[in-house]
């Protein structure tokens, strides 16, 4: 049997006075309790965001910064558009967070992104190049929730539905959602209707709502391959706060709003709406459930918005 040998390094006879060599030690031990502080803070937050720092099957997502967001897009979008790119979208990381809570209620921030103008839009491009943008919207803005360690649940029509579990922390959920959800607006105007432009293609807009509470999630099925769905108040209230929003506008639930960090709480103000429009009630406190949407866009009086 052979044996590999190993060469201790050698270590130079360095000669230190009490002194030196107090203050030498000093700085290596405040330097290893600085190691081991960033460790532990990673570990929290780790913990915080509802996942575990050392699943390989469900990593922590990392942020990253608008301007790679809106690169990252126009170089997928551009090269879809002359046939070199294949959008391919996954939703099995959300279907495998939900397989460990199924038939229970749990905490989620859910987030709808509805795309405005399809219909007008597949009726008026050929039908491959529609289909290609509205692929690349699903694609980009799932891209974008998983930049937040967000999840996918599914796609309804030309609307994509996302997640964020709020169980361990209902503020840092609520404001990555919020987040989040200005990166799509953002990634929308400054990455992909640049590129639509220059095809001479209708410009995308988006309608965000955004509400959290406690979800029902149901399995259709008995086995693991089964679609699993989330029901519930928060999943009903998200959807008619989108169909009520203004596009490229977030329309946020007084749930999500009163918990915001003030720096972000502080660019919303409160929706006024028509009584026949809007009857949800808020459980906690009985009265009328209030909606904010951003600063910058009109929010008196808000209509049902029926555009397609």
């Amino acid at each position: 049997m052979m044996f590999k040998s190993y060469q201790r390094p050698l270590i130079s006879k360095i000669h230190l006075s009490d002194k030196d060599a107090g203050t030498s030690q000093k700085r290596n031990s405040e330097k290893q309790k600085k190691i081991t502080d960033e460790r532990s803070a990673k570990s929290i937050a780790s913990m915080i965001m509802g996942r575990d720092a050392y699943d390989s099957n469900n990593p922590i997502s990392v942020t990253v910064d608008a301007e790679t967001l809106v690169a990252q897009t126009q170089e997928r979008l551009s090269r879809a558009l002359k046939r070199r790119y294949q959008y391919e979208s996954n939703l099995k990381p959300g279907q495998e967070f939900l397989l460990n809570h199924i038939n229970s209620k749990i905490p989620l921030v859910i987030m709808y992104a509805d795309l405005v103008g399809s219909t007008n839009m597949s009726m008026t491009l050929p039908i491959e190049k529609a289909v290609t943008i509205i692929r690349s919207f699903s694609y980009e803005m799932s891209s974008i929730v998983q930049s937040y360690a967000g999840y996918v649940l599914k796609y309804v029509g030309d609307a994509v539905i996302a997640f964020f579990p709020s169980g361990y922390n209902k503020l840092l959920a609520c404001d990555k959602a919020v987040r989040c959800a200005k990166s799509m607006i953002t990634v929308i105007k400054n990455g992909i209707n640049p590129i639509l432009n220059q095809y001479d293609y209708p410009e995308l807009r988006v309608k965000i709502g955004i509400s959290e509470g406690e979800s029902l999630i149901v399995p259709y099925g008995h086995d693991k391959s089964s679609t699993i769905d989330i029901l519930g108040y928060s999943m009903s209230i998200s959807a008619k706060i989108t169909s009520l929003t203004v596009p490229n506008t977030i329309t946020i639930g007084d749930n999500v709003y009163s918990v915001l960090h003030p720096q972000i709480r502080i660019k919303f103000k409160e929706v006024k709406l028509k009584i026949e429009d809007w009857k949800y009630i808020n459980r906690q406190t009985g009265q009328t459930y209030k909606l904010y949407a951003d600063k910058n866009i009109s929010t008196d009086t808000v209509t049902m918005d029926n555009e397609p």
